[in-house]
């Protein structure tokens, strides 16, 4: 299986693990220039915008320790890119990472803030 193969099963496992949790997927793959964000999400009245990190194995540190200061940047620049073109209302924005891995489906709410990012 190809990395792009493997990531598209992955952030299809991460889809249906989050709306069997409840969440409703409002978009997948949202691109803007300069970035992209793999799941975006509402969970009653917070708006999530969710990394998936799809991994064979956790040798070199695990999915999460993926998603970097600049990964996390060029997500909140593109999730403000977004609620802007939507002109979408929620009562609370969150950043989420889905670890996809062989064995288990790790969901890691609030993973980041864009105040913890050098916007």
């Amino acid at each position: 299986m190809n990395t792009r193969t493997r990531g598209q099963a992955g952030e299809d496992r991460a889809a249906r693990f989050l709306q069997a949790k409840g969440y409703r997927v409002l978009e997948r793959n949202f691109s803007a220039p300069g970035g992209e964000i793999d799941l975006i999400l509402s969970c009653g009245k917070t708006l999530v915008f969710a990394e998936v990190k799809t991994r064979s194995y956790e040798a070199f540190g695990g999915p999460l320790s993926a998603v970097t200061p600049a990964k996390q940047k060029r997500i909140a620049q593109t999730a403000a890119l977004y609620i802007k073109a939507k002109g979408l209302k929620f009562d609370s924005i969150r950043f989420d990472v889905v670890c996809v891995l062989p064995d288990r489906t790790e969901h890691v709410e609030n993973a980041f803030s864009p105040e913890r990012t050098t916007l």
